[in-house]
């Protein structure tokens, strides 16, 4: 029986790194006003007080213990993810970045980015985000079709969403918009008023994801009618053509940013950069001289509290090193949604191995025409970028 051969050849063989990756920060902010049916976040309908005291106390024990992990770094973005920020008053998120800034070195112009929702409350605490440090504001519009809204369990409405928009522009350079296409009832036209709407908004960067029906959320139990598989398709080859044309860069598979203006947090996850995630739920992923570490954070925000406040780590679930033979994957999953990908040297220096694991999956992605055949880059071509999935599992470890 002929046996199958390994993607690399010497199992043994531990990541090395001579230099570690940029480093961003993550910090999750859990609570929501209502769940959507679609969400399969760590996201928890909010109390009716909520518990900022106690959690900027739990971030703050949080944060020291996992200092040990990133001593001396200098930290290149910060994200506050959730859930809903936005529901935090401008005073928490004030105590947030200072308590940072005090503990590590941010680096100059370090992107500071806070996810908000459109509403009348959350608007008027942009200034105070803005005031507080936050320098980027990703507004979590959607859709600008108000029944489509209503489908997907979202509490604003068009009107409410353009006022945000307008409002984070006031105060802040960087402005993201989330949109969701292939929506409940949602028709290709429908699609394409509301990109353009977003378009003309005055965004600087634009999220665009297709919606899919995720394990464990109510529209999983429940599935809506959505578009036919050739309707989505449409869509997305449509939203790719108008929002290029109206002069935003196609540069991540679902982002698209103007002048320039990329996400430096995301692009530093897409390069396979480290991230430390603090908070209810968060991820961690980060490189040590030898090996590379994740962590995950408990996910229940008031048990994540309690176990942080009693100290010792307890509030982690879970830490591992990730094996050498999953890195090959696990730096083809990030790096190949980039449009431009990375210089070929990304791989040694971030996932600390030699170009012998990758050489074989490599030329047999360019012999399919999924990758470009270029000795100083690592880049799908169009054809890989459209069949994504399909060349990034040509990295999976082989067993013996």
């Amino acid at each position: 029986m002929k046996s199958i051969q390994l993607l690399h050849p010497q199992s043994s063989q531990r990541p090395n790194f001579s230099v570690l990756p940029p480093l961003g920060l993550y910090i999750h902010l859990p609570w929501c006003v209502r769940r959507c049916p679609y969400c399969d976040f760590n996201a928890h309908v909010a109390p009716a007080v909520l518990p900022e005291e106690d959690f900027f106390k739990a971030l703050q024990i949080d944060l020291e213990q996992a200092l040990p992990d990133i001593w001396g770094r200098s930290v290149i973005s910060v994200f506050f993810g959730g859930g809903t920020p936005s529901l935090m008053s401008a005073s928490f998120i004030d105590k947030v970045i200072s308590m940072v800034r005090a503990y590590l070195p941010l680096a100059h112009g370090a992107e500071i980015t806070l996810e908000a929702n459109p509403g009348a409350s959350e608007a008027e605490r942009f200034a105070g985000y803005a005031q507080a440090g936050v320098n980027r504001l990703s507004i979590g519009v959607q859709s600008f079709n108000d029944d489509v809204l209503k489908k997907i369990g979202r509490i604003h409405d068009s009107h409410q969403a353009q006022l945000a928009i307008d409002a984070a522009i006031q105060v802040v350079d960087r402005v993201n918009i989330d949109l969701m296409y292939a929506l409940p009832d949602q028709s290709v036209s429908d699609c394409l008023n509301g990109v353009q709407r977003a378009i003309d908004s005055g965004a600087t960067h634009l999220s665009i994801y297709q919606l899919m029906l995720e394990p464990n959320t109510v529209f999983a139990k429940y599935p809506p009618e959505l578009p036919t598989e050739e309707d989505s398709m449409a869509m997305h080859d449509e939203i790719i053509e108008r929002v290029s044309a109206a002069g935003f860069e196609h540069y991540e598979v679902s982002a698209f940013a103007k002048h320039k203006h990329y996400g430096t947090h995301n692009m530093n996850y897409w390069s396979f950069g480290d991230y430390l995630g603090i908070g209810p739920g968060a991820h961690s992923k980060i490189s040590f001289p030898n090996g590379i570490t994740r962590m995950v954070r408990t996910r229940n925000p008031q048990v994540w509290i309690e176990q942080s406040l009693q100290g010792q780590g307890k509030q982690i679930s879970e830490r591992y090193e990730v094996k050498p033979s999953e890195l090959p994957f696990e730096f083809m999953l990030n790096v190949l949604r980039l449009k431009d990908g990375v210089p070929n040297e990304y791989f040694t220096a971030r996932a600390g191995l030699g170009g012998q694991w990758i050489s074989k999956p490599v030329q047999k992605a360019i012999d399919k025409g999924l990758m470009v055949d270029r000795f100083d880059r690592i880049c799908a071509t169009d054809l890989g970028w459209r069949f994504l999935t399909d060349l990034q599992t040509l990295f999976l470890p082989q067993e013996p």
